[in-house]
């Protein structure tokens, strides 16, 4: 069951034979996956209209539970992006109507980001698809596999801080 990541390293090693390429055949085919992913998302999720990150600013929203309400910062911090990015995707969102910029009952003086009943119904059904659309790319492994990669992958991460 050859793939192209096969070819590659079969390449390599005609054309440099002392090189260890064999890191490619994981590292590879993870790229090839994540990029496929990617594109399958992007499809599924196009009817959503959703800018780039929108919809990951959403679902940290969704995620954090009742209320639906985080901190700018907590925003950034959590999906990894400049806070002049988030202040970008956040415009977008409030315009649009599926977060709204809430007092915190803790400190009046700061503001909270808080999903609107539009924005949770929105992120809910996008999720679905997500989710759908990610297992699908899991359903040629069985679930012994599934379970197998999950621990391999989480191997990988057990040293990300």
């Amino acid at each position: 069951m050859a793939d192209h990541v096969d070819f590659i390293v079969d390449q390599w090693a005609s054309a440099m034979p002392e090189l260890d390429a064999s890191s490619m055949l994981v590292f590879g085919r993870m790229l090839r996956i994540m990029k496929n992913l990617a594109k399958a998302r992007a499809a599924a999720l196009a009817s959503f209209g959703f800018r780039d990150g929108e919809f990951d600013v959403l679902a940290t929203l969704r995620r954090a539970g009742e209320p639906y309400r985080l901190s700018p910062t907590q925003l950034y911090k959590s999906l990894l992006v400049t806070s002049g990015a988030m202040t970008n995707r956040l415009h977008h969102l409030e315009d649009a109507g599926l977060i709204a910029r809430v007092s915190d009952p803790d400190d009046k003086r700061s503001m909270l980001v808080a999903l609107t009943e539009a924005g949770r119904e929105k992120i809910e059904r996008a999720l679905k698809i997500h989710t759908e659309t990610q297992n699908q790319f899991l359903s040629t492994l069985n679930d012994t596999q599934q379970q197998q990669l999950r621990q391999l992958l989480s191997l990988l991460l057990c040293d990300e801080t």
